[in-house]
């Protein structure tokens, strides 16, 4: 049970798949600030568009290397489906995704048992999406995060 706790932010993760649009690598393809098109961008690795808050403002991502930065308009605190857990979401979220997988992940954060966890990845599978806090998981219906969340704060408690 306490493994749902940790993992349930994980999924947001995915699509806060932060990469600066000021990095000057030619590999990386800036995409229009738009919350469509970074949606569209989850969508196509398997991911539901749940897993980004509404305040998307820029994002890139490398596709040979996988490497992807999501900018949000700032900082954002969410309560996730189904078990309300709350989220932080930095203001740049950071991570390396591929088919149905979300590693590296750097910036979701989810309160559980009095205290902060960081969401370190998040897989799809099935009709399920597998959230994962270090060594721990936790599995969740993807249907739970078939919409984007709009934000209910601007900065993270710590």
């Amino acid at each position: 049970m306490a493994k749902r706790f940790f993992l349930l932010p994980l999924s947001l993760f995915l699509l806060l798949l932060s990469l600066s649009s000021a990095n000057p690598n030619p590999n990386l393809n800036p995409k229009p600030n738009s919350l469509l098109a970074a949606h569209t961008e989850l969508t196509g690795y398997g991911f539901p568009v749940g897993l980004l808050p509404s305040n998307v403002a820029d994002y890139s991502i490398n596709r040979t290397s996988g490497d992807f930065s999501v900018k949000l308009s700032d900082q954002c605190k969410l309560t996730l489906p189904p078990d309300n857990y709350l989220a932080s979401y930095s203001k740049i979220v950071r991570g390396k995704i591929v088919k149905n997988k979300i590693a590296q992940l750097d910036g979701i954060r989810v309160r559980a048992m009095f205290q902060w966890w960081s969401i370190t990845g998040i897989r799809s599978s099935g009709d399920d999406l597998v959230f994962e806090v270090g060594l721990l998981s936790a599995k969740y219906p993807a249907k739970n995060f078939k919409e984007s969340p709009p934000c209910e704060g601007l900065k993270a408690d710590s």
